[in-house]
């Protein structure tokens, strides 16, 4: 269910930094999209600079204008924003933390699959724990910007996201996948930005764990 107006979790005077809740296209597809109920609300002409995955929640950014969303995709482009994502998975992983890289190609129903081959890989860095029996949380930062990024990562290790049922994840109220963090600067001002996901009987339980309290600031972690 679409909140009737969209959190505004970061304000500056060449952008925002939006929730997106999870179930809502982030272009419009039939029904307004992300970006169209954004630009409704602020009554500003908004420029996306990147995207998430329908399933996905958490932030966003929308430039205010031109010259801004030009910066973003050169910052995007030379991976100088550092994004951090909230995943839980009830399937043991093949390994707990390190790399998954590959080269991702189209599969069928509009998936795609990780390859072995490391030619223009995806490259994704986490760390996992176990905050209750048979419950695995992660945090992910992707090195490169992939569709499904993130999705195929963990359905790679054999722990595919709960509620992610195209990917084979288990079924559940929602994919637990959160768009958690971002950092960068920005014409010289350190931009830290954080949001806690707001859904997901899981996720609540996951926060209240205390191992939790070294994810606080992924920015901080040995990546």
């Amino acid at each position: 269910m679409v909140k009737s107006e969209l959190p505004i979790v970061f304000s500056h005077a060449d952008f925002y930094i939006f929730e997106k809740p999870a179930g809502l296209n982030f272009h419009s597809e039939g029904e307004k999209g992300f970006v169209v109920l954004a630009e409704q609300q602020t009554g500003e002409k908004l420029f996306a600079v990147h995207r998430l995955d329908k399933v996905t929640s958490g932030l966003i950014i929308l430039g205010r204008n031109k010259e801004a969303a030009a910066k973003f995709t050169s910052l995007f482009t030379e991976h100088a924003i550092n994004k951090f994502y909230l995943a839980i998975s009830n399937a043991k992983p093949k390994k707990k933390q390190g790399w998954i890289k590959g080269d991702m190609a189209k599969s069928r129903r509009g998936m795609f699959k990780l390859l072995p081959t490391l030619q223009n890989p995806a490259i994704t860095r986490f760390y996992s724990f176990s905050y209750k029996p048979g419950f695995r949380a992660y945090i992910l930062k992707p090195y490169s910007g992939k569709t499904h990024q993130l999705r195929v990562a963990l359905k790679s290790l054999g722990a595919p996201i709960l509620g992610d049922t195209l990917y084979s994840g288990s079924a559940a109220v929602r994919a637990y996948l959160h768009a958690y963090a971002l950092s960068f600067l920005w014409h010289g001002e350190q931009i830290n930005c954080s949001l806690l996901p707001t859904t997901g009987d899981e996720y609540q339980q996951l926060i209240n764990h205390q191992e939790f309290q070294a994810w606080q600031s992924p920015w901080q972690l040995d990546w």
